[in-house]
This record gives structure tokens, C-alpha cells and sequence, in this order.
């Protein structure tokens, strides 16, 4: 689970792992949905960024969270609206609603781990 989190984000937008020309804009990106993660209570505490591509998922989170799956699906969605949002009103409104639903979940899964833990 050692994957490239800026690595797998390209992948998913099909972008080539070796074509570096929108790093910076996808670096930028992707930390902004960090600093929304980090506000809904998921995640590490103070906070998470990358640089490049040697920030892994299980820096982020370690990989037996269940919600890791949840959280990678969650920074894709929101960094293709960005970077590359859909033409059709119909997707993007199909994207929006799976990132509500998304946000919703996190909300409650992270509540649910400060509970257990006694926060």
C-alpha cells in the first residue's frame, strides 16, 4: 500500500506516472482537499501535505483504516473537479453528489473513532 499518492491521483485522471507537467497544479490540489480532510476530522490531527511523489496513502492513513479506500476515491473526485472538471452538467451534478455522500461518511466515521477512543 506504499502507493505514490500524487503517483495514483495522475493514474486516475490518466495522466502518465513520467509526465511531469502538471505536478504543481495537482500537488496544490490535492494538498487543498488534505486541509478539507483535516477539517472534517480525518486524518492525521496537524495536518497532512505531499511535495511530489514520495508522500504514500499510509503516511496519510495507515492502510488497515477502512476508510483509506474512501479517502482516495474522495481526493480523486475533488481533484478532477478542479483540475479537470466534466462538460456535462449531468456528471459533474452525478460527481457532486458522490462527494456529498463521500463527506457525509467520513464526518460520521470519524466520529465514531473519536467516540471509541474517548475524544
Amino acid at each position: 500500500m506504499n502507493e505514490s499518492i500524487l503517483t495514483s491521483i495522475k493514474k486516475n485522471l490518466g495522466i502518465e506516472e513520467n509526465y511531469t507537467h502538471f505536478d504543481l497544479d495537482l500537488i496544490t490540489h490535492i494538498n487543498s482537499v488534505f486541509s478539507i480532510l483535516t477539517q472534517m476530522g480525518v486524518g492525521p490531527e496537524s495536518g497532512f501535505q505531499i511535495s511530489g511523489s514520495s508522500e504514500t496513502w499510509d503516511q496519510f492513513m495507515d492502510s488497515e483504516n477502512e476508510c483509506l479506500i474512501m479517502v482516495k476515491s474522495y481526493v480523486y473526485l475533488k481533484v478532477r473537479l478542479i483540475f479537470d472538471p466534466p462538460i456535462s452538467s449531468s456528471v459533474m451534478e452525478a460527481i457532486n453528489r458522490q462527494i456529498s455522500e463521500m463527506e457525509w461518511r467520513l464526518f460520521v466515521a470519524s466520529d465514531n473513532s473519536k467516540a471509541l477512543k474517548g475524544v
